[in-house]
């Protein structure tokens, strides 16, 4: 990680943990918006107007985080507007690395071999992990934001007046219900399986456990009235969030975070929810099941051999 703009240590995955063994998910260091008009957003500094060409992403199909990005990117008619840059799946000991494998670029925009690079060019004394998504702003040549939900939201609807396609992901109409599930579905689904992943404890593991198989029985039972979406016909950000960790239970989380007490393919209602979602245009370019597979598995805590499991070879 990075101390006052230094790289300290190899790269390790419990970020950090309480008295009992918990996985905590450290919080994000940029936290600006782009708005319409450059104005300030609801945190951070102004001067981050929308502009097509202006800005870049950076990000992981190995990370659900950064996918949420590339999701709403794809659905909302972005790619013409922001380009973006895939980093090695396979994590090293100074984090994310550009290039060196299939779909992986090289960083040409700003000539870094690893992640930690662009924070330490973004703010010389920065602390903290050098994570994906990064929205970077080619023109001031600093990071807007590395918090994946606030980017959702940005591409959602400051790019409005250049160009706009598909849903609007945050109605007004169902913000308060979607700021309440998607709050659940983070602290029991989304980081709950990490929970169990990085738990140091058995009775951590245990906790984690239970609230991910939790959840995903209340999913079940929330579509099983036929649904197309978590909110009845209308696509929202929340089914971006969860889809996110549907698409990656069976491939990583079910057997290398020992969430195991069965897959995704034995809930018919998710699988098949799943399915629909990767079926929307230009979501399958956003899931590669090599780099996931790849990635989670070059975890050395949890897989000192490297040894990548032979299956399952389809989502």
């Amino acid at each position: 990680m990075l101390v006052n703009g230094v790289w300290q240590e190899n790269w390790q995955p419990v970020q950090a943990q309480d008295e009992q063994g918990r996985f905590i998910r450290q919080t994000s260091s940029f936290r600006h918006w782009i708005t319409p008009d450059g104005a300030p957003g609801p945190t951070g500094k102004g001067g981050f107007k929308a502009e097509s060409g202006r800005y870049h992403l950076y990000v992981a199909y190995i990370c659900p985080w950064a996918s949420r990005t590339l999701m709403v990117r794809e659905l909302k008619g972005l790619k013409g507007v922001i380009d973006v840059t895939v980093v090695n799946p396979r994590l090293t000991d100074q984090g994310w690395q550009f290039g060196g494998y299939p779909g992986a670029d090289e960083d040409t925009l700003n000539g870094a071999r690893y992640m930690h690079e662009l924070y330490t060019r973004a703010d010389p004394q920065v602390s903290g992990r050098a994570t994906v998504p990064v929205l970077w702003d080619k023109q001031t040549g600093t990071i807007v934001s590395n918090e994946s939900a606030d980017i959702v939201r940005m591409l959602n609807s400051a790019f409005a007046g250049i160009k706009d396609q598909g849903p609007d992901f945050y109605p007004h109409d169902l913000a308060v219900e979607i700021d309440a599930l998607n709050a659940y579905l983070y602290t029991d689904l989304n980081n709950g399986v990490y929970q169990a992943g990085f738990a140091s404890s058995q009775h951590a593991y245990e906790e984690a456990y239970g609230k991910v198989f939790a959840a995903l029985d209340e999913l079940e039972s929330r579509l099983a009235d036929g649904r197309a979406y978590l909110f009845g016909d209308r696509l929202t950000e929340t089914d971006v969030r969860l889809f996110v960790t549907l698409v990656r239970f069976d491939a990583a989380y079910h057997g290398l975070f020992k969430c195991n007490r069965n897959t995704l393919r034995a809930m018919p209602g998710l699988h098949a929810y799943m399915h629909r979602m990767l079926a929307l245009d230009g979501i399958a370019d956003t899931v590669r099941l090599d780099h996931i597979q790849a990635g989670y598995y070059s975890i050395k805590a949890l897989n000192p051999t490297g040894i990548v499991p032979a299956g399952p070879g389809t989502i």
